[in-house]
C-alpha cells in the first residue's frame, strides 16, 4: 500500500506521457499520423483513465482513515536554503484529483466526436492532456513554488486551447513575501510558523496582511472574481468541451483550491477574510445579474460560473471551508453537464442558422428543440435543476449550507447570496425553457 502512495506522481505523469506521445507524433509524422486520429484520442483517454483509477484509490484511502502522505525531494541546496519538490496527499488533494480526472475523461470522450472533423483534432488532444497533467500537478503540489510553476503551466495550456492567456507575472513576488516572513514555502510549515510568529508578536501584521492580499489577487484573476472577471466570458470563443473542462471544473477552480490550501493562514488575518468574503459576494451578485441580459448561450453559462465561483469564495471568506469545497464539487459536475449540453445544441443549430457564434449560440433563434433532442433536453434539465438548487439534486445541499452559514455570519451577506441565487434561478430556467 505504501508503495502506491510513494508513486502518486504517476497521476499527472500518465496524461503528460499521452501529451508527449501525441506531440512527438505530430512533430515527426505530421501527415501520416492524421490517419490514426481515433488511436490518438484512445491513447489520451486510456492514460487519463489510469490516472482516474489511481485518484479513486487515493480518495478511498483518505475517506477510510488513511493518514496524510507527504513526500519531498531536495531540488536546490545552497547554504541554509533548501528548496524541495514533491507531492502532498490529503483529503483536499484526493477530492480534487477525482474531480479533475473524472470531468477530464468525460470531456475527452465527448470531444472525440465533437472535434472529429476539426483539422487540429490531434493537436487538441495533445494540449488537453498537457492541461490535465498541469492541473493535476498543481493539485498535488506541497509548496507555493510548485503551485506557481503549475499555475503558469495551466495558464499556458489555457492559451493554447482557447487562444487566450491570463498570465500572472507578479505572483512570484507575493510568494517570496511569505517566504521572507516565515522562511518556508511549504504549506504545512508556512501556516505553523506564521501562527508561532503571530503568537509571540514577532511579525509585522500590516506587511503580512498586504502579502496575503496580493497573493489573493492570483485567485481573483484565475477564478474570475470581481474586478478581474472579464476574461471568462471572452474565453467562450474556444471549443465547447474546453469551456466544460477549463471554465467549469478545473482552471477556474485553481483559485478556489489555493485559497482552500492556504485557509489556515488566511484564517489568522480577519481583515483578509473579510475582503475574500465581500469579493465573493459582489462577484456572485454581479455575475447573476449580468447573466440575465445575455443572449449568447455560452456567455450566459460563463457568467453563471462566475457567480457560482463567487459563492465558493464567499463561503471560504466566512470560514465555511467544507461548504465552499462541497459547492466546488457539486457545481463542477452540474456546470460541465450544462456546457456539454450546450455544445450538443450548438452543433444541432449550426446547419440550420449558420456556423457563426452570433447565430448558432444565440438563444433568440432557439426554441422547440425538446422534440428533436430529447436526450439532451433531459440531461440539460437535470443540470438546470441542480444549478437552481432544487432538492434532491446536488447543488441544493451545498448552496443551502452556504446560505445558512452566510446568514448566520452576517445577514447582509446572506441577503446578497439569496438575491443572486434568485437571479441565477431565473436565468438558468430561461435557458432550459428555450428548449
Amino acid at each position: 500500500m505504501e508503495l502506491i502512495f510513494q508513486n502518486a506522481w504517476l497521476v499527472p505523469l500518465f496524461p503528460f506521457l499521452a501529451s508527449i506521445l501525441l506531440g512527438l507524433g505530430l512533430f515527426f509524422f505530421p501527415n501520416s499520423i492524421k490517419k490514426f486520429r481515433r488511436i490518438c484520442s484512445f491513447i489520451s483517454i486510456l492514460f487519463l483513465s489510469l490516472a482516474m483509477l489511481l485518484s479513486f484509490h487515493f480518495f478511498w484511502q483518505q475517506i477510510t482513515g488513511s493518514p496524510i502522505h507527504r513526500y519531498l525531494w531536495s531540488w536546490v541546496l545552497y547554504k541554509n536554503f533548501v528548496l524541495e519538490i514533491g507531492y502532498l496527499l490529503d483529503p483536499l488533494t484526493s477530492i480534487m484529483l477525482v474531480l479533475v480526472t473524472t470531468v477530464a475523461v468525460m470531456v475527452m470522450i465527448y470531444s472525440d466526436s465533437y472535434m472529429f472533423y476539426d483539422e487540429g483534432y490531434i493537436k487538441f488532444f495533445c494540449y488537453l492532456s498537457l492541461f490535465t497533467a498541469s492541473m493535476l500537478g498543481l493539485v498535488l503540489s506541497p509548496n507555493l513554488i510548485q503551485v506557481y510553476i503549475f499555475w503558469e503551466l495551466v495558464g499556458m495550456c489555457s492559451y493554447l486551447l482557447i487562444v487566450f492567456g491570463l498570465l500572472d507575472q507578479v505572483q512570484l513576488m507575493r510568494i517570496l513575501g511569505f517566504y521572507w516572513i516565515t522562511g518556508s514555502f511549504d504549506f504545512q510549515q508556512l501556516s505553523k510558523r506564521f501562527f508561532e510568529l503571530l503568537s509571540y508578536n514577532q511579525i509585522n501584521l500590516v506587511f503580512a496582511t498586504f502579502c496575503a492580499l496580493f497573493l489573493f489577487l492570483g485567485p481573483i484573476a484565475k477564478s474570475a472574481q470581481f474586478p478581474l472577471h472579464i476574461w471568462l466570458p471572452d474565453a467562450m470563443e474556444g471549443p465547447t468541451p474546453i469551456s466544460a473542462l477549463i471554465h467549469a471544473a478545473t482552471m477556474v477552480a485553481a483559485g478556489i483550491f489555493l485559497i482552500a490550501r492556504m485557509f489556515p493562514l488566511f484564517q489568522m488575518l480577519p481583515f483578509v477574510m473579510s475582503i475574500i468574503s465581500w469579493t465573493g459576494a459582489i462577484t456572485a451578485l454581479l455575475g447573476a445579474t449580468i447573466a440575465l441580459a445575455q443572449k449568447d448561450l455560452k456567455k450566459g453559462l460563463a457568467y453563471s460560473t462566475m457567480s457560482q465561483l463567487g459563492y465558493m469564495m464567499l463561503a471560504l471568506g466566512i470560514g465555511s471551508y467544507k461548504a465552499g469545497l462541497f459547492h466546488l464539487i457539486t457545481h463542477a459536475y452540474s456546470k460541465a453537464l450544462l456546457f456539454l449540453g450546450s455544445g450538443s445544441v450548438i452543433h444541432s443549430m449550426e446547419p440550420i442558422v449558420g456556423y457563426h457564434p452570433n447565430k448558432s449560440q444565440n438563444m433568440i433563434f432557439m426554441g422547440g428543440l425538446r422534440q428533436y433532442m430529447p436526450i439532451t433536453a433531459i440531461t440539460f434539465l437535470f443540470g438546470t435543476l441542480s444549478l437552481c438548487g432544487i432538492p434532491p439534486f446536488a447543488c441544493f445541499w451545498s448552496k443551502d449550507e452556504i446560505l445558512v452559514n452566510s446568514w448566520v455570519h452576517f445577514p447582509i451577506l446572506g441577503s446578497i447570496f439569496f438575491y443572486s441565487w434568485f437571479n441565477r434561478f431565473l436565468y438558468v430556467s430561461y435557458i432550459f425553457f428555450n428548449f
